[in-house]
């Protein structure tokens, strides 16, 4: 089984450097799918609350008889929720569902700049956090300016910056911002959902040197780049191959041609503009 390498995040605690990512995963599929991905070596899962797979995923931590201080969970407060007292009941509500005492990472998920309450809302995090029920907290999809208000305006630096980031889309400021502040940069979309990315020819070309998939040099270009990475799937043979990413490198010539992949393309939404509730 392999083993993940962890990074140390700004407070102190560990996070594997990839972990699994249950976005678009149905609440019944969610038991098994999670449970395939802790047998093949995943000890970190990504969920939240709008992803309405809570209680699935849950229940495979549950199942998998795993000591709880051996997995690391993410879930994140949807933003109908954001507010001080909104946020604690969300929490708790995210805790009942998931059937655990404490997460590893709770996380803003949007900032929603045209609602302004991320800064309210990041101080019931930093509550949440001080009662040991979150074991770091941190953000999701925030701009550098976003970051800047939020430590400017509150007492604990996020621990993670939740960001789209693939070789078509590398957010250079991003990931310079969260350097600067001691963030660690977390890549959601890591493969680029499927759209293309995974045969663009330079990506099939580094592939095949390595005798790898695309998928697996994607990943080992996120982990040599020191993102932390959550490749999200339901297929068994590609669970495991996504975490069969410890036994090669990538050469200088590689993370080259992979950078020269970057078109700043976002397949999500716009974080300055994206204020759905």
């Amino acid at each position: 089984m392999t083993k993940v390498p962890s990074i140390t995040l700004n407070n102190g605690v560990t996070m594997p450097q990839l972990g699994f990512g249950v976005w678009q995963v149905p609440d019944d599929e969610a038991r098994t799918t999670v449970g395939t991905a802790l047998e093949a070596g995943y000890r970190s899962i990504d969920t939240a609350a709008v992803y309405e797979n809570e209680k699935g995923t849950g229940e495979a931590v549950a199942a998998s008889g795993l000591p709880r201080e051996e997995l690391f969970v993410t879930t994140k407060l949807w933003n109908s929720e954001q507010g001080r007292d909104a946020t604690l009941r969300a929490f708790d509500a995210s805790l009942g569902r998931l059937g655990l005492d404490y997460v590893d990472l709770y996380l803003i998920h949007w900032p929603m700049p045209a609602k302004d309450l991320y800064v309210e809302t990041y101080k019931a995090l930093e509550e949440i956090a001080a009662e040991g029920r979150a074991k770091a907290v941190g953000v999701s999809n925030f701009l550098p300016e976003h970051l800047e208000r939020l430590i400017g305006e509150t007492s604990v630096v996020p621990a993670v910056n939740q960001i789209e980031l693939h070789p078509q889309l590398q957010q250079a400021a991003a990931r310079e911002a969260h350097a600067r502040y001691g963030i660690a940069t977390e890549a959601w979309s890591p493969l680029g959902q499927g759209r293309g990315l995974l045969e663009v020819p330079t990506v099939v070309a580094v592939a095949q040197k390595h005798g790898r998939s695309p998928a697996q040099v994607v990943l080992r270009w996120h982990l040599q780049l020191g993102n932390v990475v959550i490749p999200k799937s339901v297929t068994p043979s590609r669970i495991a191959e996504n975490i069969d990413v410890f036994g090669f490198e990538l050469d200088a010539d590689d993370l080259a041609a992979l950078a020269a992949l970057d078109e700043g393309r976002r397949l999500g939404p716009d974080p300055a503009v994206f204020n759905m509730a």
